[in-house]
Formats: C-alpha cells, sequence, structure tokens
C-alpha cells in the first residue's frame, strides 16, 4: 500500500465510512487522531527511553520478569528460525525483556523491536502492544494496520497477561519484521502468546500464593493436572484471594470473584478440598458450579516450609540465584528468614558477585506492587542526597554507602532518620573495618547493618557449572553447551569479576563458537588473573571444596603445580581426598 492510500484509509474511517479494517484497528486509528493528537502525514521513527528510565520500569517489573522468563523462553523456542521477535512490555508499554536475533540487532532496534521501545498507543499510534493495552484483550496489528507509516512493514500479535488480582501487569508480543501479506497468516502467533500468556498468569499465581490453596480449573479433565486453563487462591477461610484471568469468566462471568468465598461460586467447600488433590483419578474430580456449569478441579495444598529433601524453599527471586553450594544456600536461606522484615539489611561481596540481584531478590519477596528505588552512592555528593525528593514507601536500595564523603555520610543518615523506607544496602568495601579505622561513621553503620549477609566469590563456590548451564540456557544462544574441556577451563580460573566475569565469558564465547558446542579456542582469555599463594589453611581448604577436592583443579586455580597443592595441604593438615 502507498503512503498516501493509508493516509486516505484512515481519513475514511475518521469519516465513519467503512474500509474493511476490524472494529479494533479502526477505533485505535479514531484513537490516534482525536484523542492522541497524532498525524499519519507525519511518520515518526520508534520511541525508545533513557537507560535510567528503563532501569526504573524493569525494576518495577523485576517480579514479573523473573517468574515468566522461562515461559518466554520456551515460547521463543517454538518460533526459533522464524524470525519472530518476543517483547514483553510492562502496563505502561515500554518493553522490559526482549527475547530476538542478534544477527538483526540493528534492524530490530531501528523498528523499536527491542528493549526500552515504549509501544504506549499515544506515542506509537495504533500497534500490538498499545492496542492490547487499551483493550485489554489479545490483538493482532498486521502491517497497514499501523496507524504510523514507519511501523507498516511490521507484524505484531500481542496478548495480555493480568496481575493475581485482575489489573493489567504486562503485554506479551510476538512480533516480525517482515511477514506475509494475509493477516491469517499470525493466527498461529496468536495460539502462541494467548497460551503463553495464560501460563505467565498460572506460574505467578503460583508463586506469589505458596502458603495458600490453589484450585487449578479446566473444563475437559485431559489437561487438568498439566495445563489447567484457570486457577484461583484461596485462604483458610475459603474466600478467592487471587485468581488468573480465565478465571473470572470461567467463574462467575462479570460479577466480581475477588473476595467471595468458593462455596458462593461452586458446590464445594475449602474442606472438600484435599478430595480434588492428586491420586483421584481427573475424571471423577468434577466440580459442580452454582449457575449448573461443571468443570474439572485439581486443588494444590498450601507449601509447607521445607523441601522434601530438606532444602527451604525459597521465595521471590531467591530460588534462581545458586546452585547446590552450601555457602549460597545459607546466606539465601539468611535472606529468606529475614526478607519480610523491616530490620536493614547489608550484603557485601565482591565486585560482580551478585549484590544487587540479592538485594533485588529480597525485594521480590515483599508483597507485589511494593517500590524499589535506587541511590548509587559512587561519586554523589552531599547536595544530592539533601535536596533529592524521596519515596514515602517501599524498598531503598544503597549501593556502595562507603564510597560517600564524611558529609555525605551525615546527609544519608539524616534522611533515612527521617523514612519509613526498607534499606538493604550493598557493598564491595568492609564497611566494619573503615568504621574501625574511623573512615565510615559507625551510627550510619549500624542503621544499614541490621543484619549482613555476606556473598562469596565465585572462585569459592561449588555451583560454578549449575551457573554456567543457567547462563547459557538464558543467553540468546539456545541449545549451545560447553565441551568437557571448556568447561573444565572455566573451572580452573579465578574469576576477579565474578558472576559478571563469567557471564561476559559465555556471552563472547556464544558469538565466537561456529556451532552449537563451546570449545577452547573459543574462550576469550582471561583478562585479568591474578594467582596468589592462599593466605591460610582455611583458604586452601575453600578452594579445595570449590574444586570438588580434585587437586589438579586446584592447582589450576592457584597458578601452581599439583604437588605444590599437596604439599600446601600436608602442611596444613589437609587429606587428600580418595
Amino acid at each position: 500500500m502507498r503512503d498516501t492510500d493509508h493516509m486516505t484509509e484512515i481519513d475514511r474511517v475518521l469519516r465513519g465510512q467503512a474500509t474493511g479494517r476490524d472494529d479494533v484497528v479502526r477505533s485505535s486509528w479514531r484513537r490516534c487522531v482525536e484523542s492522541w493528537g497524532l498525524d499519519p502525514t507525519r511518520p515518526s521513527p520508534a520511541h525508545v527511553v533513557s537507560d535510567a528510565q528503563l532501569r526504573s520500569h524493569r525494576e518495577q517489573s523485576e517480579r514479573l520478569i523473573a517468574i515468566a522468563r522461562s515461559g518466554l523462553d520456551a515460547l521463543f523456542r517454538q518460533v526459533a528460525g522464524q524470525s519472530y521477535v518476543l517483547l514483553l512490555a510492562d502496563a505502561k508499554g515500554v518493553t522490559v525483556d526482549f527475547l530476538g536475533d542478534l544477527r538483526q540487532a540493528d534492524d530490530l532496534r531501528g523498528a523499536g523491536l527491542h528493549l526500552g521501545a515504549d509501544w504506549s498507543e499515544p506515542l506509537a499510534g495504533t500497534c500490538g502492544v498499545g492496542s492490547c493495552i487499551v483493550t485489554q484483550k489479545a490483538v493482532t496489528i498486521h502491517q497497514t494496520d499501523h496507524f504510523d507509516l514507519h511501523h507498516t512493514p511490521l507484524s505484531c500479535t500481542a496478548a495480555p497477561i493480568f496481575d493475581t488480582s485482575g489489573q493489567l501487569a504486562a503485554v506479551l508480543d510476538l512480533s516480525l519484521l517482515r511477514s506475509p501479506r494475509a493477516k491469517a497468516s499470525q493466527d498461529l502467533a496468536m495460539g502462541l502468546v494467548r497460551t503463553s500468556a495464560r501460563r505467565v498468569e498460572m506460574a505467578n499465581l503460583m508463586a506469589m500464593t505458596r502458603r495458600d490453596w490453589v484450585l487449578r480449573l479446566s473444563s475437559s479433565p485431559e489437561f487438568l493436572d498439566v495445563d489447567p486453563e484457570a486457577a484461583i487462591a484461596l485462604d483458610g477461610n475459603g474466600c478467592i484471594i487471587g485468581l488468573t484471568h480465565a478465571a473470572q469468566a470461567a467463574l462467575s462471568g462479570d460479577a466480581p470473584l475477588l473476595g467471595q468465598r468458593l462455596d458462593q461460586v461452586a458446590e464445594l467447600s475449602v474442606d472438600e478440598l484435599p478430595d480434588l488433590m492428586r491420586g483421584r483419578p481427573t475424571e471423577e474430580r468434577l466440580i459442580r458450579l452454582r449457575d449448573g456449569r461443571a468443570l474439572f478441579g485439581h486443588a494444590i495444598a498450601p507449601q509447607s516450609a521445607r523441601l522434601p529433601r530438606g532444602r527451604p524453599v525459597l521465595p521471590g527471586g531467591l530460588s534462581s540465584l545458586a546452585g547446590p553450594d552450601p555457602t549460597m544456600q545459607s546466606v539465601l536461606a539468611q535472606a529468606a528468614r529475614l526478607s519480610c522484615s523491616a530490620v536493614p539489611l547489608l550484603i557485601t561481596g565482591e565486585t560482580g558477585s551478585g549484590k544487587e540481584r540479592l538485594a533485588r531478590a529480597i525485594h521480590m519477596c515483599l508483597p507485589s506492587g511494593t517500590p524499589l528505588h535506587r541511590i548509587d552512592c559512587a561519586g554523589l555528593a552531599a547536595d544530592a542526597l539533601v535536596n533529592a525528593d524521596w519515596p514515602d514507601h517501599g524498598t531503598l536500595l544503597v549501593k556502595s554507602p562507603g564510597d560517600l564523603d564524611p558529609a555525605g555520610q551525615a546527609a544519608l543518615l539524616r534522611r533515612l532518620a527521617d523514612t519509613r523506607l526498607r534499606v538493604i544496602a550493598a557493598s564491595g568495601t568492609d564497611l566494619a573495618a573503615m568504621v574501625r579505622r574511623g573512615e565510615f561513621r559507625a551510627d550510619l553503620f549500624f542503621r544499614i547493618a541490621g543484619a549482613a549477609l555476606d556473598i562469596p566469590p565465585l572462585r569459592l563456590r561449588q555451583d560454578l557449572d549449575w551457573l554456567v548451564d543457567r547462563m547459557l540456557r538464558r543467553g540468546d544462544g539456545d541449545g549451545l553447551r560447553l565441551s568437557a574441556a571448556a568447561r573444565a577451563e572455566l573451572r580452573s580460573r579465578l574469576w576477579p569479576g565474578n558472576l559478571r566475569e563469567l557471564a561476559m565469558t559465555l556471552d563472547t564465547a556464544a558469538l565466537l563458537t561456529e556451532g552449537r558446542v563451546i570449545d577452547v579456542p573459543d574462550l576469550p582469555p582471561a583478562l585479568l588473573d591474578p594467582r596468589a599463594e592462599p593466605e591460610s589453611a582455611e583458604d586452601l581448604h575453600a578452594v579445595l571444596l570449590a574444586c570438588h577436592g580434585n587437586m589438579a583443579q586446584a592447582a589450576r586455580r592457584l597458578g601452581v603445580n599439583r604437588s605444590t597443592v599437596l604439599r600446601r595441604m600436608q602442611r596444613a593438615g589437609l587429606t587428600p581426598q580418595p
């Protein structure tokens, strides 16, 4: 379609004439002109928010991003090789997560199919994300359905994601830079985003209501236990405290569902939920609704405080931070117990060890909607702290407080004295030692260090393999794996840059490898790999533990030969493992 034809058709819609476009598109075009004041004759490139704004949007959506990521990965694998781009936008239309082919990075950025793009309708005009936000329904905006001529090559199919209270939380969008002419070519994409959005809502409900009954629902018994259509969460009195969007229509149509008792909408009480648990054939788990309809139900009991193997159930995003490392699991267990208290927390650890990730995971344990605010004290003047507008609730992440000069420390202490914010500080310096040297105020130290969590460096962690595999799964190189030699090489490094260095190493290797297996030549060299003799027997023991007793790996990590490790072990009274 020529540009003039497109503008002529928009004008016909504005004058109420039929054009063959569907109601969603026609209504959006009218809003673009009449409500948003957009001009179809003046195309504009994609709107991209600043880095600071993107960080803020991602912080507010971090809980949902973490919960949705595995579902997004699964969806992206389903469309692999078909040139689709997967976007997760928040309820304001800003893209907060993205999966796409990095070989098309420049084209995708130019089209706005990337992190930070603002697809709200008042800015971008008729588009998948924006129209989905306005209508709160799944939509396909295909090529010239778009209002802005800059976007007419695109085809965008989007579905809404609602939170457990029924409010719009995000939009899942599957887009193409170029697609077949027929809009019906995106029918499969529509089915995929609807299914994925439903599954994200289900995962979110399960994550948010671990201590409550969950009743999952399906219109037929075949997929009840594996892929149910809807779900509700119930408190001990049988009142509905959370739901997926499909549950509203499945149980009560337009009548409000939150706050109702289960026995008001179904011939079922909370005391009868155990009869609907696994172990009973799905076809026998029938629920009669008050309006005469019937559904099949799968009840999930409130989770206990511990998993069967004795490891604590970690709330929020804590469970995704570590694998089988005893020290990290102990840190995370402490974090879980402290997460919902008002105790200020001080997180310490080397650069790149994951202090801010732990702080954000602790924040994610708080009720949904609790805001997270961040102050980076590096290079921050006292005036900035004195004159800044401070929030009145939520979590305050104070990064690098040890970098403040005395005036800055005094200003921070005064501001914290007047706030009810939950404080989590992250420091790469030893603040206690600074207090002893008179370099850091003791009163400020005790204000931010009600409890301390120390993250071990990567070189002393025993879950390196777990971390490597997780980072590979999260990257854009889906299906990549490490050769045994490459894995051994990674185990031998000291990792002064910790998790940040590991992630960059794997990202670089994924780009350098020509196949699906990353081998030693694909690994970039360690840019900073200091080798030093352990200062004590305890340090040597920690290195050996991280290497699972393998003296050859410990020797490579320490930059010495195996006999030297054996000699030091003998001096320290350590016994080699058989």
